[in-house]
C-alpha cells in the first residue's frame, strides 16, 4: 500500500514529514534508530530537523503505522511491519532480524488462553530472541 494511503487510513492528516519518515523507515527496513532515519531523509531534506523526526515518530506510533522495538542496549528502534512476527536480536552487532514461526505463534496464543494472567488484557505477544548470528549475512551496521 502506499505510504500516503497508509497515514490517511489511520485517519492522521498527511504531511511532507510523516510521508519521509514512514517511507525512510520501510526503505531502510532493519528497524531503523530515529538516527538513522534522520540520516536517511536529510540526504534529500535538509531542513528536517531532530524534533520533527522524533514528533513524527512518536505520532506514528500512537496511530499504530509502526512499533517501537527496544534493544539489549536500550536503544530504541522502529519497525514498519505490523503483522505478528518475532525478533532475532544480535548481542555482538546490534542487529535485529525478524523471524515468523506459526507453531511458535499457536503455541504462545494456546498457552496464554490456558494459563490466563489474572486482571490482565493481552494485546500482544513477541518474543525476543538474543544471541549472536555465527555467520553474518551481508549486514550493514
Amino acid at each position: 500500500m502506499e505510504i500516503r494511503n497508509l497515514i490517511s487510513a489511520k485517519g492522521i492528516k498527511v504531511t511532507p514529514q510523516r510521508m519521509r519518515v514512514l517511507e525512510a523507515i520501510h526503505k531502510l527496513n532493519n528497524h531503523p534508530t530515529a538516527e538513522n532515519i534522520l540520516a536517511y531523509i536529510k540526504k534529500k531534506d535538509l531542513n528536517i530537523g531532530s524534533g520533527t523526526v522524533y514528533k513524527v515518530l512518536e505520532t506514528l506510533v500512537e496511530n499504530n503505522l509502526i512499533k517501537k522495538v527496544k534493544t539489549e542496549k536500550d536503544v530504541m528502534r522502529y519497525d514498519g511491519i505490523l503483522e505478528n512476527h518475532h525478533h532475532l536480536y544480535c548481542l555482538s552487532c546490534d542487529y535485529i532480524e525478524d523471524y515468523n514461526n506459526e507453531k511458535l505463534d499457536k503455541l504462545l496464543v494456546d498457552f496464554f488462553n490456558e494459563n490466563k494472567i489474572d486482571n490482565f488484557l493481552i494485546e500482544d505477544i513477541t518474543v525476543s530472541i538474543t544471541g549472536n548470528f555465527i555467520k553474518h549475512k551481508n549486514i550493514n551496521h
